[in-house]
């Protein structure tokens, strides 16, 4: 088994607790390994895990878990662990794993699932959307696709998302994330293959030949997975197709890096909007 047989790597480096005497890994902290890139999985398929699976009314429970030792991990080590869905049954859907220490393969692995009814965790077909969805991933396809529109289509799917991320996590009040740019703004939304929006973001013209993005949110469960960068990266696109020079943006103080990966300068000092720190950012087109 070689690296190239797999698309999906979840980077890992071994610590003091996981190895005894020797510094070597202990057997069991492997599958403790694969369990942790399975979550790193289903934010690769764009998929909130506990969302998703009460859509679709199930939930997958191991059934079996077999592991061969090839080598060993020791302290300090960066391994990747590799996934990949290599079969889906009537119920089940088996994955191969692999740990490598670079090109060294040092532990593979099979891991079989079963789609199961959470209540009576009675076996249930893989729907098919879910078999569609781990197919195109292992084809290569993307996982998301963003739409860009009027807050007439895309209002419906962006609210929930802001609601979530600005009022119920960041406890800004409902009646200040609604303004009048929302009617006159391009919405951009990422939907994933279910057709759930993972995240939005709006661009409004502020002056002659300046754009300005706001309302940048993403779903708590799948931050850090780029959709942020994708969203962003989208309206950046429509601002320049629009004939801006530049866009601006405030950015709240924690996500300035983030801002800053993606060329943006601070401007001025940083300054509260609905009392969280914010700094005006500004990039050129």
């Amino acid at each position: 088994m070689k690296r190239q047989d797999f698309r999906f790597f979840h980077p890992l480096r071994v610590r003091w607790v996981e190895v005894d005497m020797q510094k070597i890994v202990f057997n069991a902290h492997y599958l403790m390994y694969f369990d942790t890139a399975i979550s790193d999985y289903w934010r690769a398929l764009a998929l909130p895990y506990e969302e998703a699976m009460h859509s679709l009314g199930g939930d997958l429970y191991v059934k079996k878990a077999s592991v061969e030792y090839h080598g060993s991990a020791r302290f300090d080590d960066r391994l990747d662990v590799a996934l990949r869905c290599s079969r889906i049954g009537n119920s089940s859907i088996l994955f191969t794993g692999a740990i490598f220490r670079g090109d060294e393969l040092l532990v593979t692995a099979e891991l079989v699932y079963v789609f199961a009814d959470p209540a009576t965790q009675t076996s249930k077909p893989v729907p098919d959307s879910l078999r569609s969805i781990l197919t195109q991933f292992e084809d290569g396809q993307a996982m998301t696709q963003i739409k860009l529109g009027a807050w007439t289509e895309l209002g419906a799917d962006a609210a929930p998302v802001r609601v979530q991320v600005f009022v119920e996590e960041q406890g800004v009040p409902l009646d200040m994330e609604w303004d009048e740019f929302d009617t006159e703004a391009i919405h951009a939304v990422c939907f994933n293959g279910f057709g759930t929006a993972l995240a939005t973001g709006r661009l409004v013209m502020q002056a002659p030949g300046t754009g300005r993005i706001g309302r940048m949110a993403v779903k708590r469960v799948l931050r850090g997975s780029q959709l942020g960068r994708e969203v962003l990266h989208a309206l950046m696109e429509e601002a320049r197709r629009l004939g801006c020079g530049g866009v601006l943006l405030h950015a709240q103080l924690s996500a300035r890096d983030f801002y800053q990966r993606a060329g943006f300068a601070t401007r001025g000092e940083p300054f509260e909007e609905a009392g969280i720190p914010h700094i005006e950012m500004f990039k050129s087109l």
